[in-house]
C-alpha cells in the first residue's frame, strides 16, 4: 500500500507541476496579446507630435522591447535626442536605423547634420554622397545639406576645387 500511495504522490506532483506550467504559459500568452494591442509605436508618435517627449520616449522604448528592430521606434528616440542636445544617444539611434535600413533617408539626413555639427568632413561627405544615392521623397534637404557642408569644408579642399 505504501508503493501505491508513492506512486500517486510522483503522478499527483507530476500533475500539479503540469497545470502550474500551463498557468504560466497562460499568463505570458495573455500579457504578450496584451502588449500587442497596445500598439506602443503609435502612443509614441501621438505623444511626440503633442511634443511631449519624455512620455513618448518611454513607448518608443516599449515598441523596442517586443520589436527591437522597430526602424520608426529608433528613429523617433534620435529625433527626441537631437531635442535635448543628446548628441551621442542621437547618433546611436540614427546607427541603428541605419543598420535596419541603409536607404532611410530621413536618418542619413539627421546624421549628416549631427556630423556637419561635430565639425566631421570626411563623414559628412560620405553621408552627403550616400544621401545622393538613396534620395527619393526626402531631396528637398538636399540643398540645406550642401550649404551647410559648405560652410565645413576646409580652406585647403575649397583651393583645390
Amino acid at each position: 500500500m505504501i508503493h501505491k500511495a508513492s506512486n500517486f504522490n510522483s503522478y499527483g506532483m507530476k500533475k500539479i507541476f503540469l497545470l502550474i506550467k500551463l498557468f504560466i504559459f497562460y499568463l505570458f500568452l495573455i500579457s504578450y496579446v496584451e502588449a500587442k494591442e497596445t500598439n506602443y509605436l503609435d502612443e509614441g508618435i501621438i505623444l511626440f507630435k503633442k511634443k511631449e517627449f519624455e512620455k513618448s520616449k518611454i513607448f518608443f522604448e516599449k515598441d523596442l522591447v517586443f520589436d527591437p528592430k522597430s526602424e520608426k521606434s529608433y528613429l523617433y528616440l534620435a529625433k527626441i535626442f537631437n531635442k535635448k542636445d543628446n548628441d551621442d544617444e542621437q547618433e546611436i539611434n540614427l546607427n541603428n536605423v541605419l543598420l535596419l535600413n541603409p536607404q532611410n533617408e530621413e536618418a542619413i539626413y539627421m546624421l549628416t547634420l549631427l556630423k556637419i555639427k561635430q565639425s566631421d568632413y570626411e563623414e559628412t561627405r560620405k553621408l552627403i554622397d550616400k544621401f545622393n544615392l538613396v534620395c527619393k521623397s526626402f531631396c528637398s534637404k538636399k540643398k540645406e545639406m550642401e550649404n551647410k557642408f559648405e560652410k565645413l569644408i576646409p580652406e585647403n579642399a575649397k583651393n583645390s576645387n
